[in-house]
């Protein structure tokens, strides 16, 4: 069975950015494995620019920001294995994978760094009255057939969900020669970063209908149409609020969720909310040596926080394989007042760094004040004019002050 210091299992930005850390960190060996016949994941197909405006201060597409970690790859001559699927991992830090050159195979690693990115919810989960008719595309996929394979899916468009993949492909039809009829969410604000909805939605005339559904989609071989309603407060939807849309392309972006079978696999705990592992500020699971970080851990909105938080894996991965460890001392950390969820779920008292907390809210907020508790001692405060749910928050916790944690606390976020 072959060995390496360090597994990583997805060649997208935080596979990259891990393994690079890694290497620099003084792992002896790394080895990238990756499913894709190129490296980058997602961003190959994210031609729009945006990218590394907090990590490089400049405004790059996502195969250009994907390009700058690989060539570091190339550099470091760190080992990566393409077109390799994995099967499943072990407690013991086995990998098994199958490729075409080496057929079903396992590796032993001293510590393993989980990647493998995220996934779009499926129209099958929304439960939408209608036929299966063609037109009918997520939006990352249509996303690709656009940038990638330049098939245009459609020229008349109504997107569900007005997630960031969502907007920014309300853009791109409209740049290809579509007309873009309507983008519905049902939740009362959108779910996407402001900057998206400015640049996609208003600088087109794009309209979103917030609280809105769709509740019927019309056609048999191809769509015709769409009929989207208001709903209430428990979003049902509200009879007679029904507006109709001729098109011939629906666009679902509805969510992401992080790919983690093989997680749940090796039998490592994930949060009911984020729908990652639950992990400690090193992003360690709760096997020993086994770590994870980018969207398979929570699903972000910058890809520069994903290498951010990839280093804090990579760095720690080496460290694990090179037996440098100490004792821990974790306390839970949980989501209260007005947050869906906040990350690392478990904070080492001795871990003797600052510990960076992200979070998210889970309605707007103004005038809100974040607050860190625990055992009674608010151990963190600030105040912020705006929260919204499609941007992720963070704070830092001084090192000086994990000796105030109790054995649980809890970060809120309460309305002015």
């Amino acid at each position: 069975m072959t060995e390496y210091a360090v597994v990583v299992i997805g060649g997208g930005p935080a596979g990259l950015a891990a393994a690079i850390k890694a290497w620099d960190s003084g792992a002896e060996s790394v080895l990238v494995l990756e499913r894709d016949t190129v490296l980058g994941g997602i961003l190959n197909q994210c031609i729009h620019n945006g990218f590394g405006l907090t990590r490089f201060k400049e405004s790059l597409t996502g195969p250009e920001y994907a390009w700058r970690f690989i060539e570091e790859v190339k550099k470091r001559g760190i080992e990566v294995w393409t077109d390799t699927t994995v099967l499943s991992i072990d407690k013991e830090k086995r990998v098994f994978a199958i490729n075409s050159e080496r057929g079903v195979f396992s590796i032993y690693a001293k510590s393993i760094i989980l990647a493998m990115g995220c996934r779009e919810r499926s129209k099958g989960a929304l439960n939408i009255a209608g036929s299966r008719p063609s037109g009918l595309f997520s939006a990352g996929t249509a996303q690709k057939y656009v940038n990638v394979k330049g098939w245009l899916p459609g020229r008349e468009v109504v997107i569900l969900g007005s997630g960031d993949i969502g907007l920014i492909m309300a853009r791109r039809m409209t740049l290809e020669g579509a007309k873009v009829r309507a983008v519905c969410e049902i939740m009362p604000y959108s779910s996407g970063l402001k900057r998206n909805i400015v640049q996609c939605l208003d600088d087109f005339d794009i309209p979103l209908y917030l609280s809105h559904t769709i509740v019927e989609i019309e056609g048999r071989d191809r769509v015709s149409g769409v009929v989207i309603a208001k709903v209430d407060e428990n979003r049902k939807p509200i009879k007679g609020t029904e507006k109709r849309f001729s098109c011939d392309t629906v666009l679902f972006s509805v969510g992401l969720i992080p790919e983690n079978e093989l997680t749940a696999q090796a039998g490592i705990k994930l949060s009911s909310q984020t729908k990652g592992a639950v992990v400690d500020q090193n992003r360690e699971t709760e096997i020993e040596g086994v770590f994870a970080c980018g969207n398979v851990l929570h699903v972000h909105d910058l890809v520069d926080f994903v290498s951010e938080e990839a280093e804090i894996a990579g760095k720690s991965a080496a460290d694990y394989a090179n037996g440098v460890r100490g004792e821990k001392d974790c306390v839970e950390c949980v989501a209260g007042e007005s947050v869906g969820y906040v990350l690392p779920q478990l904070i080492d008292r001795k871990g003797g760094e600052n510990v960076k907390l992200y979070f998210r809210v889970r309605k707007p907020i103004r005038d809100g004040e974040i607050r860190l508790e625990s055992g009674g001692v608010t151990i963190f405060s600030k105040r912020k004019k705006i929260f919204t749910p499609g941007e992720m928050e963070s704070i830092i916790i001084k090192k000086e002050d994990l000796a105030k944690f109790d054995s649980k606390s809890v970060l809120s976020v309460i309305g002015g």
